[in-house]
């Protein structure tokens, strides 16, 4: 059995920027092998720049602040011990000890928040791979980025690849998870890749009548392009015979749908079918009481019958193919 899949990255990652800037320089292209953490490309952001040293400036004199309330608190404890001013003072002092203290947490908090954006100034490699595509350029305006906008760069795995294959209803008996399965690709003429049956989506898709199947297929040496598309043979199955007959061929009434066929002698026998698929242009069947060799009338008219006498007007009349 042969059906058409298409191979896809074992993992695609999608890079965006986190800050908004200008692309200082970029390090890799595409097709450069990275390791993960590796550096792609890095963001100048004049903005956060601007943002952190204000930020590390406002800890700076909050942690001032708290020097001076710590030793103006302290002082009139000292001051308390000697009963020279109220307990009500001396605890406003403490307070206010206590709230330029949540102030300089508040500071460390925000100057850590901009130092950890400015680490995604650097677009690195999230894991080992191909670099496969790359949307930007020295000096190009770098907006945050979001799933809907453009990324920088994709970074794929190739080492290994998934393979999606749309199996028709009437063939799932024949593939299971684990199952062996081969691959061929156009630019490898007479090239064959093992593959394996790794998952099933457990659902037959209600349009096209087909099950959704992951195979992996290990691609060391990189022969296979994610994107691409291939033939799949999977191993041992067969494709249930199917005769295809054009649309007006079919007589559907209280029996069913029927086909009518002519003997040698003309003498017409209208058969029971099971449609499997219908193209629009020409309708499956499947394989049962017609047979390829049967001679099917292609526009029966209304009220023909089992047993009814016809001529053959024309030697091309329609035959299951």
């Amino acid at each position: 059995m042969q059906l058409p899949g298409r191979i896809e990255a074992w993992s695609r990652a999608p890079l965006y920027a986190r800050v908004s800037g200008y692309l200082k320089r970029w390090d890799t292209d595409i097709g450069s092998a990275v390791k993960a953490g590796q550096l792609l490309a890095e963001i100048d952001a004049p903005d956060l720049d601007q943002q952190l040293r204000q930020a590390r400036a406002e800890l700076a004199t909050s942690r001032s602040e708290v020097a001076l309330a710590s030793t103006t608190a302290k002082r009139w404890e000292l001051l308390r011990e000697s009963e020279a001013v109220a307990l009500q003072d001396v605890e406003e002092r403490l307070g206010d000890l206590t709230t330029k203290r949540s102030r300089v947490n508040e500071a460390q908090a925000n100057v850590d928040r901009l130092q950890a954006l400015q680490h995604y100034t650097r677009i690195v490699a999230p894991f080992d791979g191909i670099v496969t595509a790359r949307n930007t350029d020295v000096g190009a305006l770098i907006n945050v980025g979001t799933a809907s906008g453009s990324e920088l760069f994709v970074v794929s795995d190739v080492s290994r690849l998934r393979v999606y294959v749309s199996v028709p209803q009437r063939q799932l008996a024949w593939v299971k998870a684990g199952a062996r399965a081969s691959l061929s690709v156009p630019e490898h003429p007479g090239k064959i890749f093992d593959a394996t049956v790794q998952l099933l989506a457990q659902a037959v898709d209600m349009e096209s009548g087909a099950m959704r199947v992951q195979l992996s297929v290990d691609n060391e040496s990189d022969r296979l392009l994610p994107g691409s598309f291939a033939t799949v043979q999977f191993a041992g199955a067969r494709v249930p015979t199917t005769l295809s007959l054009p649309p007006g061929a079919l007589i559907v009434g209280k029996g069913g749908v029927q086909v009518a066929t002519v003997d040698g002698a003309g003498t017409v026998q209208l058969k029971q079918v099971q449609v499997a698929r219908d193209h629009d242009t020409y309708i499956e069947l499947v394989d049962g009481a017609v047979s390829q060799a049967d001679r099917v009338i292609a526009n029966p008219p209304d009220g023909l019958a089992t047993g009814d006498q016809v001529r053959i007007a024309q030697a091309n009349t329609a035959a299951a193919k």
